[in-house]
């Protein structure tokens, strides 16, 4: 699929949106001072429930890939969403595992740097053609 090119307001509207449900996901609430959002608590339900918080997950990823991100971050967001999916699903010790990993987290962390980057990238070239 070809990049994105609707510009950085567009981008910045997308990783606010992203941003958000990776929030949602990894640390919307807060217990004893540890933070932890859906992702955790879906995973608290056996069999099912860390395969239905791979869906946002998974959403995250396409959604950085229809951005332009390159392959090798792409790569390192899957494996993310990959151990944040094998290891949460290990009954009670995935769970606890899966509470401090935050997969979402890292892959808008990932998803930023890159969008950030590209920002970078194309305000030199406009300063450079101009």
């Amino acid at each position: 699929m070809p990049k994105d090119t609707t510009g950085p307001i567009r981008h910045a509207e997308e990783l606010a949106r992203l941003d958000r449900m990776a929030h949602l996901m990894d640390a919307r609430f807060k217990l004893f001072g540890f933070r932890f959002g859906y992702d955790s608590l879906l995973g608290l339900i056996p069999g099912i429930g860390d395969t239905i918080s791979l869906a946002p997950s998974a959403w995250l990823v396409w959604r950085a890939h229809q951005l332009g991100v390159p392959h090798r971050k792409i790569g390192r967001m899957a494996v993310n969403t990959g151990i944040d999916y094998v290891v949460g699903s290990i009954p009670i010790i995935g769970d606890l595992i899966d509470f401090g990993f935050k997969a979402n987290l890292r892959n808008a962390a990932i998803l930023r740097e890159h969008l950030e980057e590209d920002a970078v990238r194309t305000a030199r070239d406009v300063t450079r053609r101009g």
